[in-house]
């Protein structure tokens, strides 16, 4: 018994004592932790000079005052960016590339509708929420995504306007259905953030400047809606954004994933639908190429713009995923953020 007693003792406290040192170590690695965390130091570099939402992938921008930074990119009341998405019968996305008059077709939202509107077309309205429609299957860059169609009457006006023989829908993509990832199909470097129909990531970023400094070398000057950017910052140099590793907007916190790749997309014109396949991305191939270590992830395209996520194309603006969401005001302060 005496035995017994000093060996459920000895166990005891040899149990006391290993956790004791496990709770110790925990402190220690949680001092440890916040201790050495690097401090940071925020910089101002620039000033939000516009925001703009693309509900319709392809379609007009919205450019907006104020808007939510969510983790599938910006938000106002019902307009999410590339939420909505027109496809062909069989469920594959169509967008400016095949068919350039997309960019001048605008839609928006008020009062729980959605309003339609394209050149030459009466404004179509349909609720924003119609779930008796069916959820269909759809590929974007040979990737499944789902999206609830919106309708027969959508159809024939999207049909009747693209003035096709072939039938295209319209698609919307909803709070409950599972986003992609666009690196699962593609050699990116950094994790990206899950995308509803946009190319690559939630948010892309481009200076006033940048855009200014490509237009001195083309015969015409180009605008940056012809990029297709979410945030526009001005009050920087000129490819500055390349370097913001990290930023602060507001309460909102990006994080810099890659250069954006430029397309054919952005010989089209976003005020007449004409499609030049040609410039200016002609001129972004002579100076704004990748390393020659990121050929593997860009290929032959120019870089043109942050994705705060780059591909085979001259690069130009940033992709940025979403660390830290909130509002984000045009006239907001950029701050990048350095450790």
């Amino acid at each position: 018994m005496e035995s017994t007693r000093r060996l459920s003792f000895s166990s005891s406290s040899l149990l006391l004592g290993a956790g004791a040192a496990a709770a110790a170590l925990g402190l220690v690695g949680l001092g440890y932790k916040y201790l050495w965390k690097k401090p940071e130091e925020a910089v101002r570099v620039g000033v939000v000079s516009k925001l703009l939402i693309h509900p319709l992938k392809s379609g007009k921008a919205v450019s907006v005052a104020l808007a939510e930074c969510q983790p599938k990119g910006l938000k106002l009341g019902d307009l999410q960016d590339r939420h909505w998405l027109v496809v062909t019968e069989d469920g594959h996305m169509v967008t400016a590339r095949q068919q350039p008059r997309l960019v001048l077709v605008s839609l928006t939202c008020e009062g729980g509708r959605v309003c339609l509107n394209g050149p030459d077309m009466e404004e179509l309205r349909f609720p924003v929420k119609q779930a008796d429609n069916r959820v269909t299957g759809c590929r974007v860059f040979g990737e499944d995504i789902q999206g609830r169609d919106c309708g027969d009457e959508t159809s024939r006006w999207l049909t009747r306007y693209l003035g096709e023989e072939n039938t295209f829908r319209l698609v919307h993509f909803e709070p409950q259905m599972k986003g992609r990832k666009a690196e699962e199909s593609k050699p990116f470097p950094p994790p990206t953030e899950e995308v509803a129909y946009a190319d690559m990531g939630p948010v892309m970023l481009l200076s006033e400047s940048s855009v200014k400094d490509l237009s001195s070398k083309l015969e015409h000057e180009v605008t940056v809606e012809q990029f297709r950017p979410s945030i526009v910052v001005s009050d920087c140099e000129a490819f500055d954004e390349d370097s913001w590793e990290e930023i602060q907007i507001g309460n909102v916190r990006l994080q810099r994933a890659m250069s954006c790749g430029r397309c054919l997309l952005t010989t089209v014109n976003p005020e007449t639908g004409v499609y030049t396949r040609k410039e200016p991305l002609e001129t972004l191939k002579g100076y704004r190429v990748c390393k020659p270590s990121e050929r593997h992830i860009y290929k032959s395209s120019p870089l043109f713009g942050q994705l705060h996520i780059y591909k085979s194309s001259p690069l130009f603006g940033q992709l940025h995923n979403v660390k830290t969401t909130g509002i984000l005001q045009v006239g907001d302060v950029v701050y990048k953020i350095n450790r």
